[in-house]
């Protein structure tokens, strides 16, 4: 599959294969991202999932969740520094939400650094709204986590 308006984009379901290159991703956009090993191990929990963006033979972005039967709690997006404002974080969740309707999920869930406005903005625009916080929750920098939850009625927001 294609993003809409870039035909070099490819949007694909990542396996354990793919912990290597989601753990160098992390690397560029984390503080305290997830090793390989921790990509890998992620893999064999029937409850994960994740998605990726390719750019060639790169990997440009991903989103990764955990899910049950009737919630989803959206882990990581991340996108490469030089590939954001291109709309593919909104791309991978509207990917997610679609597959969350899909499997008859209709509540989302997700943790977000009270500082990442730009990661903020972007729920807040898809319809996630605040519904509580983690009081220092980042090791790095003590700072908060903003809880942030989704309930599928429509998707058309995002």
């Amino acid at each position: 599959m294609t993003a809409s308006g870039d035909v070099s984009l490819r949007f694909v379901r990542l396996e354990q294969n793919h912990a290597a290159v989601m753990a160098a991703l992390e690397q560029a956009c984390f503080t305290l991202p997830w090793s390989a090993a921790q990509c890998k191990a992620a893999f064999d929990q029937p409850a994960f999932m994740a998605f990726g963006c390719f750019r060639a033979h790169d990997l440009v972005a991903y989103i990764s969740v955990y899910h049950t039967s009737d919630e989803l709690e959206i882990l990581n997006v991340a996108v490469t520094p030089r590939e954001r404002r291109k709309r593919i974080g909104r791309r991978l969740l509207t990917l997610v939400l679609q597959i969350a309707h899909e499997l008859g999920i209709s509540k989302l869930l997700l943790e977000v650094q009270e500082r990442n406005y730009a990661a903020r903005n972007l729920y807040e625009k898809c319809g996630f709204m605040r519904v509580g916080a983690r009081p220092r929750y980042y090791q790095d920098s003590g700072e908060d986590a903003l809880l942030y939850m989704y309930e599928l009625r429509d998707m058309s927001e995002c």
